[in-house]
């Protein structure tokens, strides 16, 4: 089955009917997506600057990264829904649209790079290796920050794209 025909199907499905039909159902979805990424940017710039030893380095890494990584889960968990909810919407406008897969491939490339870093400071206290930030951790850390930033770029860049 080719994809323009899955994109036809999808488009014409009740479900898609009915979120392009009801005019506020695309703005709030679109409304709480962006709210969804703020607060997913906002827990991992934050806990990323922690990482890269530059902001609350008063505070332990661990209770930091612990303090926001449930804020990243849970807005990711919100953007994976609205986004679903979008695309099904307009799946003709969004599934040719290379700067959408552009922001999936940054999207999918940011979640590895944060749970790679993070992983070991959400197991129990004992089973981790030392707190201490080794270079190569901020250099990921700073790097996480730019992707989560493209992906931002890319979503609004998206509109304006074919």
């Amino acid at each position: 089955m080719s994809s323009s025909l899955i994109i036809a199907w999808i488009y014409a499905s009740p479900l898609s009917t009915a979120i392009r039909d009801i005019l506020w159902i695309i703005p709030t979805v679109q409304s709480i997506h962006i709210i969804a990424i703020t607060v997913l940017f906002g827990s991992a710039v934050i806990s990323d600057l922690r990482l890269a030893g530059v902001l609350a380095s008063d505070e332990p890494l661990r209770g930091v990264v612990r303090r926001y990584y449930p804020w990243m889960r849970n807005a990711l968990i919100v953007l994976l829904c609205t986004g679903l909810i979008m695309i099904i919407a307009e799946p003709d406008r969004v599934l040719v649209n290379s700067t959408f897969w552009l922001k999936m491939a940054l999207v999918v490339t940011a979640f590895i790079l944060t749970w790679v870093l993070r992983r070991p400071l959400l197991r129990p206290a004992g089973d981790a290796q030392s707190e201490g930030e080794p270079s190569p951790v901020k250099a990921f850390a700073w790097l996480s920050i730019g992707l989560w930033c493209v992906v931002i770029i890319c979503g609004r860049w998206i509109a304006y794209t074919i």
